[in-house]
């Protein structure tokens, strides 16, 4: 909920001071012409090849061992934490009586047919609708979305976003766009570790169109695996009463800008922090200011509603690649996915499970749950609505 005591300015400085921070470490470090990193600004990000002249590091290789067993030491760790979360102290708490379940609403029918068309016509690239397949991409993942949410009606006794709060999803889209809008930008400071290489499908300011609608899915995805994570009780209750974790605001504040100044001048030894970063900022933000959120729960031993979030994002995550993957994969031609995507990380670009991304780079999908948790209450702030994400009808 807002809190009318904050200024708005205290709230909006440290996320514009987030994106000038890149740009003014940008300009002490590059050796380019107008000292800024290699296809700043290119919309949507281009691939960028290594170039030691414009910059004083040399070229990474795709994979070093010791960085590679530091990574999957974390995720294994990470792992142990929700498959056996005794192990870190937490001794569970009551579960919530589950709700009763109801019938599958209408829509998640429509949302099902839409997605599994576009689908089709996303991967098959039949030649009969080969005027529409460029398009495929947002109505299939509005699909996924809609049918999601029929899910969670079932499972929530008749209560989703769409039945109880169907604005509230538009307003989510909405700030789905600027949100990965924002966080796209940050992509040219870690030498473009995602781009999209099939720019030639569309017409470029029809291919920026394309691209605005498709992040408007980002956010109402990620929060209807949350809801839908929710309607489990048991799961939940098994991260309750655990360890009691009380997060400086302030310092979490610093430590953002410090990861965002570092991946500037280190941008592949630290290429994670592009998901680390923004993150910590947010999370410093809202503690500085206390505005509530999911981070605050962990001060209580309670760390539900996080390990929760960052579940919901990297499951949604794998629908992303195999959907991804698939749309350049078997076959090959014709090339008709401008929203197609691919990756260039250094140290642990190896295993891949029939997607772009490589195994251990899921994981950064988790920080990006929280990232989109805290953006959306940082705007609910911002611009005066209700950032409640849950899917019970308001009482």
């Amino acid at each position: 909920m807002q809190n009318s005591k904050i200024s708005k300015w205290s709230l909006i400085w440290p996320i514009i001071a987030l994106a000038i921070i890149p740009i003014a470490v940008s300009l002490m470090v590059y050796n380019t012409p107008n000292r800024l990193p290699p296809g700043f600004g290119e919309f949507p990000p281009q691939y960028i090849a290594c170039d030691p002249s414009i910059f004083p590091y040399h070229c990474p290789p795709a994979f070093w061992l010791p960085y590679f067993l530091a990574i999957a030491v974390v995720v294994l760790v990470i792992l142990a934490l929700y498959l056996v979360p005794k192990l870190f102290g937490f001794k569970g708490g009551q579960p919530n009586v589950p709700a009763s379940p109801a019938s599958f609403p209408w829509w998640f029918y429509l949302g099902g047919v839409v997605m599994v068309f576009f689908w089709w016509l996303m991967w098959k690239r039949p030649p009969s609708f080969a005027e529409v397949t460029p398009y495929a991409f947002t109505p299939m993942w509005w699909g996924f979305i809609v049918m999601l949410d029929g899910i969670v009606y079932k499972r929530n006794g008749g209560s989703s976003f769409m039945s109880s709060k169907p604005l509230l999803m538009l307003v989510c889209a909405v700030v789905s766009l600027f949100g990965w809008l924002f966080f796209e930008f940050f992509d040219y400071f870690v030498r473009e570790s995602w781009y999209y290489p099939n720019m030639e499908v569309l017409p470029h300011a029809l291919t920026v169109l394309v691209f605005l609608l498709a992040y408007t899915t980002v956010w109402p995805a990620v929060f209807e695996w949350y809801n839908l994570l929710n309607t489990f009780p048991g799961f939940a209750a098994r991260y309750q009463n655990g360890p009691k974790v009380n997060v400086n605001g302030f310092y979490t504040l610093l430590a953002g800008f410090a990861v965002m100044a570092g991946m500037v001048i280190f941008p592949y030894i630290l290429f994670w922090g592009v998901w680390i970063g923004p993150m910590l900022v947010l999370i410093g933000l809202l503690r500085m200011h206390k505005i509530a959120s999911p981070i605050d729960g962990m001060a209580v031993g309670n760390w539900a509603p996080v390990l929760l979030i960052m579940l919901a994002c990297i499951l949604n995550g794998f629908i992303w690649e195999f959907w991804n993957y698939g749309s350049m994969h078997n076959p090959a031609e014709p090339v008709s996915n401008p929203n197609y995507w691919k990756y260039d990380i250094p140290f642990a670009y190896v295993i891949f499970l029939n997607s772009e991304m490589p195994l251990l780079g899921y994981f950064g999908y988790m920080p990006f749950g929280i990232l989109v948790w805290q953006f959306y209450i940082w705007a609910g702030e911002v611009f005066g609505f209700n950032s409640d994400i849950s899917a019970n009808k308001p009482e």
